[in-house]
C-alpha cells in the first residue's frame, strides 16, 4: 500500500521548533518511501482557530520546503462528521450522557477518596428511555461517548517498539460535545480513515490516545495505521517549549536568518550524532531520515546549536547555490566573493557586511601611519590574483622587519577596518589596488 500521511496542526497559534518536527518526520518520510504528505488543519474549535495562523502555518512550511501533496480543513466537513457519528450510534459505539461537568466532577472525586480509578462509570448506559426524554425536557443536552471495549489494545510502535494499553483503565471519551460539535479524536481517525492514512507519525503526548484511537478506527470498520510516537522536545534548560514562545517559532527563526535546511536538518535530527552536521539538500536528509535513530529521551534543543549548524551549513554552500540570493541582493564578485567570505558567515544576511568591505567605502582604521605609508609604497601593480598578497606582504616583511600579528594585524585594519574576517590573500583581488591604495593611506575608500 502506498504511504500516505499528514501534518494536522490547530491554526491557533504559530508553529515553534517543537511543534514543527511532527510536519518534519511526516514529510522526511514520505519522501523517502515515495509516498503523499497531507496537510489538514484541525480548525473546528472555531473561537481558538485564526485564519492568520493558516496563512503563517502555510508559510512556514513553505518557507521550510515541506510541499504538501494535499490540503483540506476540518470545518468544511461537519456533515462528514455527523454521518459518521450516525454509523457508530447504529452500531451501539456511540452513547447519549446528560451529566453536567459539575456532576462529572464530583462523582470523580468520590471515586477517588474510594481508592478507586477516576474512570467514567457508564451510569448513562443504564438510562431509559424516559429518564432520558425527562433529562431532555429538563434542558439538558446530551453529549455522546464512545463505548470502549474493556480489552489490553496493543500495537508496534515504529519508534518506542511494542505498546499495550488496558482500555478498561480508560473512561469512554467523550466525542460529540452537547452543543453538537465533534471533539478531536473523533475527527482525527474519521478523517485518517476516510482518506487512508498509513502511517500516523506524532510526538509522544498521544501516546495514551492511541489505545482508544485503534478501537475507533476498528469500529468504524477502517484499517489500523502504523504509529510512531516521537520523543519531545524541550527547551535548553528543560524547559516545556510554548506554541507562543515567539523566540523559537519558525517565524522567529526565519527572521533571524537562518537557514531553512539547517532548522530541517536540527528539529529531525537533535539528539543524533548527524544532528549538528550539514546536509547538502532536502533530498539528502530525507534518505538520512529513520525511525531507529529518534532518541526515547526528550531532546534538549538549544539555539546556540541550531546557529552553530546553520553557520556549518553555509561555509559548506557552493556558488551555484547562492548564485540568484546574492544577485537579489545586489552583490556582484561572483564566485571568488562568495568562496573567499562564505567561511565568515553565521547568517547569510552576513554577506552585505562584507560586500561593503570588498566594494563599498569603509573607514580604514590606521594602527601605524608610517607602517601602512611604507606598504603602500610596496604595493605591487594589478592584475592581482590570491598570489599578491603572499608577494606583497613578504616584500612589507622584508622592508620593516615586522612579522607574525605585527605585520599583517595592521594590514588588515587599514584594509577592512575589522579586527578579523576573511583571508586577506582572497578579500585583496576583490577590494582591487585603488582602493587599497586609499585605504593604506587612511582614507575612506
Amino acid at each position: 500500500m502506498p504511504v500516505k500521511v499528514r501534518f494536522a496542526p490547530s491554526p491557533t497559534g504559530r508553529l515553534h521548533i517543537g511543534n514543527i518536527r511532527p510536519a518534519v518526520f511526516n514529510w522526511l518520510f514520505a519522501r523517502r518511501e515515495g509516498g503523499t504528505f497531507l496537510l489538514r488543519f484541525d480548525d473546528t474549535d472555531l473561537e481558538r482557530s485564526k485564519e492568520e495562523y493558516v496563512t503563517g502555518i502555510r508559510d512556514d512550511l513553505t518557507w521550510l520546503g515541506l510541499a504538501w501533496d494535499e490540503e483540506f480543513r476540518q470545518s468544511q466537513r461537519l456533515e462528514f462528521y455527523a454521518a459518521a457519528a450516525e454509523k457508530l450510534k447504529k452500531s451501539g459505539r456511540l452513547y447519549a450522557c446528560y451529566e453536567t461537568a459539575d456532576e462529572l466532577e464530583r462523582r470523580r472525586k468520590r471515586q477517588m477518596a474510594r481508592g478507586k480509578p477516576p474512570v467514567y462509570d457508564r451510569a448513562a448506559l443504564k438510562l431509559t428511555a424516559e429518564e432520558k426524554k425527562e433529562l431532555e425536557a429538563q434542558g439538558r443536552k446530551a453529549h455522546w461517548r464512545f463505548l470502549l471495549e474493556h480489552r489490553r489494545t496493543a500495537w508496534d510502535d515504529l519508534i518506542r517498539g511494542p505498546q499495550e494499553i488496558d482500555a478498561a483503565s480508560i473512561s469512554d471519551p467523550v466525542l460529540i460535545r452537547g452543543d453538537g460539535t465533534p471533539l478531536y479524536t473523533f475527527t482525527s481517525v474519521a478523517d485518517d480513515a476516510d482518506v487512508g492514512i498509513t502511517h500516523i507519525i506524532r510526538g509522544e503526548d498521544h501516546v495514551t490516545n492511541t489505545a482508544v484511537q485503534i478501537q475507533l478506527f476498528e469500529a468504524l470498520g477502517a484499517p489500523v495505521p502504523a504509529f510512531a510516537h516521537h520523543n519531545l522536545l524541550t527547551g535548553a534548560q528543560g524547559e516545556a517549549l510554548s506554541k507562543r514562545l515567539g523566540s523559537l517559532s519558525i517565524a522567529g527563526l526565519r527572521e533571524e536568518g537562518l537557514e531553512p535546511l539547517a532548522v530541517m536538518t536540527h528539529a529531525s535530527l537533535i539528539g543524533t550524532s548527524d544532528a549538528l552536521q550539514p546536509q547538502e539538500s532536502l533530498e539528502a536528509l530525507a534518505k538520512l531520515f529513520d525511525f531507529a535513530k529518534v532518541s526515547r529521551a526528550p531532546a534538549r534543543f538549544d539555539p546556540e546549536e541550531l546557529k552553530g549548524l546553520n553557520a556549518k551549513l553555509l561555509h559548506a554552500t557552493p556558488y551555484a547555490a547562492v548564485a540568484n540570493r546574492l544577485s537579489e541582493r545586489g552583490i556582484g564578485g561572483g564566485e571568488a566573493f562568495w568562496l573567499a567570505v562564505r567561511a565568515n558567515l553565521g547568517v547569510f544576511a552576513d554577506v552585505d557586511q562584507w560586500w561593503s568591505v570588498v566594494h563599498g567605502n569603509i573607514e580604514p582604521v590606521i594602527e601605524d601611519a608610517a607602517f601602512t605609508a611604507q606598504a603602500l609604497t610596496l604595493l605591487p601593480p594589478e592584475p592581482w590574483d590570491a598570489g599578491i598578497w603572499p608577494q606583497w606582504t613578504e616584500a612589507v616583511k622584508k622592508a620593516t622587519g615586522a612579522k607574525g600579528r605585527a605585520l599583517f594585524h595592521p594590514l588588515r585594519l587599514a584594509l577592512t577596518g575589522l579586527e578579523r574576517g576573511p583571508e586577506l590573500k582572497d578579500l585583496l583581488p576583490l577590494i582591487g589596488r585603488k582602493k587599497a591604495s586609499a585605504r593604506l593611506a587612511g582614507k575612506p575608500a
